[in-house]
């Protein structure tokens, strides 16, 4: 009884030191403090306060009930979905896609970063630079627009190509296997640039006098790329891949959902289109239902990335924490 009456004071001197130390570092530098009100607000009031509408998931919301008025139904809209015939249809259509982007697009950006980064002529670099960087600032919508002029199977550019090669016109989105190829390689092409200017900022931090010695010592540019600027890089592709993978059910919802058609619905039907007809553009708005879907992919989300970021750790990579 003594012992534990003398650790009590231990630790509340210890409580009071912190926060003394705490309130001094406040003083000391307020106004760093005060910069960090704004985003601190954010955060607050738009990722952790809509927190409280995930309660939906778990009950028969009633909008005119609210959310504490509403009945509580437990796991029965997660058991509603993962008991649905499009579960595996959807699961699978999303889990390819965010794969097939993620494997396909990771080393192009760094592939870009690492040869203009050896371009000499700045005229040159220049202009690789905006050709490659304006794709990303077209919107979702007028992305999907050329798309579909450049793929229309009769006045379309690349069926009016074809038949002077010998090759029969192609319904291109009216192929299902041929869906996500259209979907992650435009997205690349649109992306890649502007994805590529973390690692050209990675590359300007490497020691020049590295290069001056490889050179030196008679090494060639892949020598210099593969045992220099690789490396020099690692750890911000390591953060990027973490982070990537996090997002790895989110696929872009919106450019998916214009690029959908009765005769493409088989591979382009995911999560988040899903979640849009049937909880929310339906006859009958489902909150809860649609709120369950959003619940469970944040979830599997979460798990991902812990996973991923600990097995990077393992490997002795960058990690997030």
């Amino acid at each position: 009884m003594e012992t534990v009456t003398a650790v009590r004071p231990k630790q509340a001197a210890r409580k009071s030191g912190y926060a003394s130390a705490l309130l001094q570092n406040v003083r000391k530098a307020w106004q760093l403090y005060l910069f960090m009100l704004l985003p601190a607000a954010y955060f607050i009031l738009f990722k952790y306060v809509p927190m409280y509408g995930a309660l939906m998931a778990f009950q028969n919301y009633v909008p005119t009930k609210g959310i504490m008025g509403s009945d509580w139904v437990g796991f029965k809209h997660f058991s509603k979905f993962f008991h649905s015939y499009e579960f595996i249809r959807i699961m699978k259509n999303t889990l390819y896609l965010s794969v097939y982007s993620l494997v396909a697009g990771f080393p192009f950006p760094i592939i870009l970063a690492l040869s203009l980064n050896y371009v000499k002529q700045k005229w040159f670099k220049n202009a690789a630079q905006m050709i490659t960087y304006a794709p990303h600032f077209i919107s979702v919508v007028v992305m999907v627009g050329m798309i579909l002029q450049m793929l229309g199977p009769r006045t379309g550019l690349i069926n009016k190509l074809l038949p002077l090669l010998g090759m029969e016109p192609v319904g291109f989105m009216g192929e299902p296997g041929l869906f996500m190829h259209i979907v992650v390689w435009s997205g690349i092409w649109q992306n890649v640039g502007f994805s590529c200017i973390v690692y050209l900022a990675a590359l300007a931090s490497i020691d020049p006098s590295l290069h001056e010695a490889a050179v030196v010592d008679g090494a060639n540019k892949l020598q210099r790329m593969w045992n220099i600027d690789l490396p020099g890089i690692l750890p911000i592709a390591v953060i990027l891949l973490i982070l990537n993978t996090g997002h790895i059910l989110d696929v872009g919802f919106e450019k998916v959902l214009l690029m959908q058609n009765p005769l493409n619905l088989s591979a382009s039907e995911i999560i988040d289109t899903y979640v849009y007809k049937v909880g929310l553009a339906s006859t009958a708005i489902n909150y809860s239902y649609s709120s369950a879907i959003g619940l469970f992919k944040s979830v599997v989300s979460l798990l991902l990335l812990v996973a991923v970021n600990k097995i990077a750790k393992k490997a002795g990579q960058t990690s997030l924490w």
